[in-house]
């Protein structure tokens, strides 16, 4: 199991060199994260970058008439925080946990610093960086291209490799947030993979029954992103 008192726990920070993590550790914070926190608003300048260990973060774009979907998810892999380094400073997306855990954060300007100074922080980051930017790109080809329920089963499968276990705690409302759906279509579409086996679904609690199932059932999106971020930041990582 995960120690999330363990910064290196956060597979980032983990790849760090050994002189780098050091300097760090002091300055790292452990938070609690808990289900709905709002780490960051659109346009607000970010204070600290986040490293979450048990929890996961959902980038998510918000309209004006409320409606909302995900861009992207964050967990133990990496980084919430982007555009300290990125030299945008803030984000037009929302910074939201959708899965209840723990992480550290560090301030802004340590995490500047490090990336201006040290190229093998900048190079980490910018590696990870592309790989969330193929995430984002293909969550957007999967919402527009692909069935409902295939959705879910890349959503569920992302989830999955950022968590211990096989199990998480979503409610349909949230799912349907994160999906840009109707309510409505969430039961559907979870349902059918509950028929099919693949999962357990009861009061917001859902259980993967059934993992290679999920990932013969979802599209070709959940592959393209996972052999991306294995390309870019296992290698590095096992440095």
């Amino acid at each position: 199991m995960a120690d999330a008192g363990d910064p290196r726990t956060n597979k980032l920070l983990a790849a760090l060199p050994g002189a780098v993590f050091q300097r760090w550790l002091p300055q790292l914070e452990q938070v609690e994260m808990p289900l709905g926190q709002v780490l960051y608003e659109s346009g607000t300048t970010l204070s600290h970058a986040y490293f979450p260990t048990t929890a996961i973060v959902s980038s998510l774009y918000v309209l004006e008439t409320g409606a909302s979907a995900e861009i992207a998810v964050v967990g133990n892999e990496g980084i919430v925080g982007i555009p300290l380094f990125m030299g945008g400073g803030s984000t037009p997306s929302r910074g939201v946990v959708q899965s209840a855990g723990e992480g550290f954060r560090l301030k802004a300007q340590t995490l500047q610093d490090e990336f201006t100074n040290t190229s093998a922080v900048m190079r980490l980051l910018l590696l990870y960086t592309q790989a969330l930017i193929t995430q984002m790109t293909q969550t957007a080809v999967c919402n527009r291209h692909h069935a409902l329920d295939q959705q879910l089963c890349r959503w569920l499968l992302l989830s999955l490799d950022r968590l211990q276990g096989n199990q998480l705690t979503m409610t349909q409302e949230l799912i349907a947030n994160m999906l840009g759906v109707r309510r409505e279509g969430v039961t559907e579409a979870a349902l059918k993979l509950q028929s099919a086996g693949l999962i357990s679904y009861s009061r917001g609690h859902i259980t993967v029954l059934d993992r290679p199932g999920l990932e013969r059932r979802t599209c070709e999106c959940y592959a393209v992103v996972k052999k991306e971020y294995d390309r870019l930041l296992l290698t590095t990582m096992a440095v």
